[in-house]
């Protein structure tokens, strides 16, 4: 998963966590959904309930690591967005919701997801 560039490092990451997700039974709404709040990398069902899914991809911890950089400002801005996102996209707005992130980390075995279901708090 070790890339040039930011943007695709983060493309390959978002692929592999789609894979990784479906694989164990999540179904695609959306990706890469884009409002004034920001983005919401993955948008998927899992039963009935709608999860927002951010993808986190570091290849060194030295800067801390791809769960410590989903801080309270990046939470904030997730939340916002999946509001606006329930807002515009109706039909799911009755559904239950919940924010998980999936933090991938590279070693000499390939890429490594660590799941975290229901991450924090709205």
């Amino acid at each position: 998963m070790i890339t040039n560039s930011k943007q695709t490092s983060g493309k390959l990451a978002e692929d592999f966590t789609l894979r990784y997700l479906e694989t164990r039974g999540l179904r695609p709404i959306c990706r890469n959904w884009s409002c004034r709040s920001g983005e919401l990398d993955l948008v998927m069902l899992d039963g009935d309930t709608v999860v927002f899914v951010e993808v986190r991809y570091r290849r060194h911890a030295a800067w801390g690591g791809a769960l410590e950089s989903v801080d309270l400002r990046k939470q904030q801005k997730l939340i916002k967005a999946a509001q606006l996102f329930l807002l515009k996209e109706s039909r799911w707005a009755k559904h239950p919701c919940r924010f998980d992130v999936v933090a991938i980390s590279s070693n000499e075995d390939g890429a490594q997801p660590s799941w975290i279901r229901n991450a924090f708090d709205s």
